[in-house]
């Protein structure tokens, strides 16, 4: 290995511990209620990178078992995010949101040349967009159901202004669901001046040249910045038609007059509401 290579052996173990006992003990000493999550998502990390380091050895050397592989990937993507948005009805379609945005990212940056049709290329790219897919979606569909319960009245005062039940809920869960747009879009914005992300980081570890690994970097942040948006829009459309929903039951929304409601949602549908996105 080269001398950049992350050395694998006991200050490794050791360097992994301390840095979870940080993470445990800060959230058990803020009071977060999230110390024993951390564990176990730390211990599920370790146990599934090393079945996953060991298995990606045979996969990539096959185009149809890296492709397999691929779809386990956006199984269990898809998976974690319909529990994450509703358990109720409708979750399963969290799905699509994941495919809409992950199928146009690799079929262009495949049919452009940009990364070779070989497994060892493929499954991180696919990795990368799938996880990034996911979260938008995640933060988007909860988002967007969140606006729906707590502003419930305003989303009734849009069907007695003679809204369609599609526009209605836009008007009201939009805003709120483009802000899991924020990260993705405050890292491409920041690349390189604040954060090196982990394309550009493990080029260069694999003792690749810097230009590579900004090239790389560059591809995979504005393949997730598209694949992202394209998963919350989707996202967006199918909270709003009611194929992403949550069980009914008690909203705040309810509580609020009519009349209030009424005319807060007339103000949001001509835009005096809506706030305008962060240059």
């Amino acid at each position: 290995m080269g001398g950049s290579a992350v050395v694998v052996g006991w200050g490794l173990g050791l360097a992994v511990l301390l840095l979870l006992l940080i993470a445990a003990g800060s959230a058990v000493i803020a009071q977060l209620g999230v110390g024993s999550q951390v564990v176990v998502a730390a211990a599920r990390a370790v146990a599934q990178l090393a079945l996953v380091s060991s298995v990606i050895v045979v996969v990539a050397r096959s185009l149809w078992l890296s492709v397999l592989f691929v779809l386990v990937m956006f199984a269990v993507a898809s998976w974690t995010s319909a529990r994450r948005v509703s358990r109720g009805g409708g979750a399963a379609a969290s799905w699509l949101p994941i495919a809409a945005g992950t199928i146009p990212v690799l079929a262009i940056v495949v049919a452009c040349g940009a990364v070779p049709l070989t497994g060892i290329a493929i499954v991180p790219i696919a990795g990368i967009v799938i996880g990034g897919a996911m979260t938008a979606t995640s933060l988007a569909g909860r988002r967007a159901l969140d606006e729906l319960a707590t502003r419930h009245g305003e989303y009734e005062a849009g069907l007695s202004l003679g809204f369609l039940p599609r526009d209605a809920a836009m008007e009201v869960c939009r805003p709120a669901a483009t802000q899991a747009l924020v990260p993705p879009l405050d890292q491409t914005r920041t690349v390189g001046l604040v954060t090196l992300p982990g394309a550009f980081v493990g080029v260069l570890l694999g003792s690749g040249d810097p230009v590579q690994a900004g090239a790389a970097q560059l591809l995979v942040l504005i393949g997730l910045l598209a694949a992202e948006v394209v998963a919350v829009l989707i996202t967006i459309e199918l909270v709003a038609r009611g194929r992403i929903r949550r069980p009914p039951g008690p909203v705040d929304g309810r509580s609020r007059g009519p009349g209030r409601q009424l005319w807060r949602f007339w103000g949001r549908a001509r835009g005096a509401d809506r706030p305008t996105a962060a240059g």
